[in-house]
């Protein structure tokens, strides 16, 4: 089970106000950049793409809780926050800068127990472990596994069809390229501890087959130098 944490319920409102923050302090991050902003030429790297995958991650980590026995709140204020230093810090350090942020934020609006704000911190920190996420506790994993989740399957294809644009290949490497997903995701699943992700990780991953798949059978002289999965 996930931790005890007593009289940490969090509205509706008070999400919706989280959401707008950390929306607004991407673009700010952005906006700040005299360059206009870390790699900005790849989409991922914009405040629209940093936010939606935040909401993904939310959405995903709150359905891997649900059915885990994790602490709901905990999870989805941790998702929230867990990338909002992602366009502004180094990729190295860019948990525990959100960590700070998250807690000045809790601190000062309203009147989370310390317990609840310190546990929400741990699992934005954790979310950048490389380890086993059998050494982490059940918060952070399923912030960790929907974090995984949602850079395979159909999004984390569109994604590098986008790279692929920026990079001027042409659509004949479609199929190669999405082979790449479909392996990297491979590689993740292996981090998965819980039942939850690993079953939706596999509907993702047969998605991304599929697509790859019809690549190949439906533009003629593709490029079809795939590992054989």
């Amino acid at each position: 089970m996930g931790v005890e944490i007593k009289e940490s319920d969090v509205s509706d409102a008070e999400l919706e106000d989280m959401e707008q923050f950390v929306y607004d302090y991407l673009s700010a991050s952005v906006q700040n950049e005299d360059d206009g902003g870390r790699m900005r030429w790849y989409p991922w790297h914009s405040a629209d793409y940093r936010f939606n995958h935040i909401q993904n991650v939310v959405a995903l980590s709150r359905k891997i809780a649900k059915r885990e026995g994790a602490h709901l709140d905990v999870v989805t204020v941790g998702a929230l926050f867990h990338d909002i230093s992602k366009l502004e810090a180094p990729q190295d350090i860019h948990a525990e800068e959100g960590a700070k942020v998250a807690r000045e934020y809790l601190e000062s609006r309203g009147e989370y127990p310390q317990s609840f704000i310190d546990s929400v911190c741990q699992v934005i920190v954790d979310h950048s472990f490389q380890g086993s996420l059998s050494e982490v506790s059940l918060e952070s994993r399923c912030l960790m596994e929907a974090d995984i989740l949602d850079k395979i399957g159909a999004n984390g294809t569109a994604l590098m069809l986008l790279r692929m644009g920026y990079e001027s290949r042409t659509h004949m490497d479609a199929a190669r390229m999405v082979d790449r997903v479909y392996q990297r995701g491979a590689d993740h699943v292996e981090r998965l501890e819980s039942d939850t992700a690993e079953s939706l990780a596999h509907q993702r991953l047969k998605r991304v087959k599929w697509f790859r798949e019809w690549l190949e059978a439906e533009v003629a002289e593709m490029d079809t130098e795939t590992q054989g999965n």
